[in-house]
């Protein structure tokens, strides 16, 4: 705890000597090319993958991804958020498989109607076409997994966040499982000691969870996400203008109304998410709870990983895209090399 208050203190007098109106984030780099993070493919436990060599394979694949989602996060700043979030609903369920891209059949259900995903999940016709033209580059060759995987980087760096080389040969299911996507994903009202839990249980940590919090960094939700968080204003000065002006935002929308996840800079992937949290500005309940107090017996000191991230972006740059490839090599019960190709990213072949 002595380390966050140090780094708390050092970042309010560097905000203090800056004379800045809004605490916006000045240190990280931005612009359509990313920050280039070194990242090494030693570590976590799953192989990069079962082989398969996009560049031998299907030369012009990370070309054809990046293009599109380019122009699908121009057309749509949002649309970044939506790619990234797709990547990781599909890795917290049974493993990076492509298994939440598949729609309802009959005899046959998906993922997309569970609580976390319906009416929530966006995205998809992108993946579409970025499939429709990979199929006709390289017929049967990358898989909807690894599209996932890659889009979720190229959205990241579209929005100025830090680039990383995707490990490639993951197969797509051919199954899904609703009752994982309604147990497995980390609801927006879960505290710290349930988040940390959550993580676990697919093999990541508590430090990956503080990192892989900050993609928070750009993206909406809805109100009805954010309810509990209302039901708190008055009782602290140093939030009560922030959640007045959300009550404001939601009032008649029935909970329908979208809100910044970050106000300050919402559609840049940068570090100002967790400067947010330390003036209690974090939208969803599950954010601001990163910043209490850690307890006594936490392996991890969280609230001191949000302090060390608001105060330096390139930590929390380096060890976002760290995390990001552990979570991308988490693997289905059968491998990474069980499955298949899709053809079609909603229907099995």
């Amino acid at each position: 705890m002595e380390r966050a208050i140090m780094a708390l203190a050092l970042l309010l007098a560097t905000l203090a000597a800056s004379a800045v109106a809004s605490p916006v984030n000045k240190s990280c780099v931005t612009g359509s090319a990313g920050a280039s993070v070194s990242i090494g493919y030693g570590g976590a436990g799953a192989s990069a993958g079962a082989g398969v060599s996009l560049g031998a394979d299907c030369p012009r694949a990370e070309e054809i991804v990046r293009a599109a989602v380019e122009q699908a996060v121009a057309a749509d700043p949002r649309m970044a958020a939506s790619l990234l979030r797709l990547h990781f609903h599909d890795c917290f369920v049974n493993g990076c498989d492509g298994s939440v891209l598949l729609d309802d059949k009959p005899f046959f259900v998906g993922e997309k109607t569970a609580g976390p995903n319906i009416n929530s999940l966006r995205g998809f016709e992108v993946i579409d076409a970025i499939k429709a033209e990979l199929e006709q580059e390289c017929p049967e060759t990358v898989s909807c997994a690894d599209v996932l995987a890659i889009a979720a980087r190229d959205s990241v760096v579209a929005s100025g966040g830090p680039s990383w080389e995707v490990e490639t040969g993951r197969k797509d299911s051919r199954t899904a499982s609703l009752q994982a996507a309604n147990s497995n994903l980390p609801a927006p009202t879960s505290g710290v000691a349930t988040l940390v839990q959550k993580f676990t249980n697919v093999g990541l940590t508590a430090k990956d969870m503080v990192a892989l919090s900050g993609a928070h960094t750009i993206g909406k939700a809805r109100c009805t996400t954010f309810s509990a968080r209302l039901a708190s204003v008055g009782e602290s000065a140093k939030d009560t203008g922030f959640l007045q002006s959300l009550q404001q935002l939601c009032a008649g929308s029935a909970g329908s109304a979208l809100a910044h996840l970050d106000l300050a800079t919402p559609a840049t992937f940068d570090n100002q998410y967790y400067i947010n949290l330390l003036s209690g500005d974090g939208l969803l309940p599950s954010d601001q709870a990163l910043a209490a107090p850690s307890g006594s017996g936490a392996e991890v000191d969280v609230a001191a990983l949000v302090a060390d991230y608001a105060f330096d972006a390139a930590l929390f740059f380096d060890d976002f895209a760290a995390s990001m490839l552990r979570m991308g090599r988490l693997a289905p019960a059968g491998g990474r090399a069980a499955g298949e190709v899709r053809r079609d990213c909603r229907v099995v072949n």
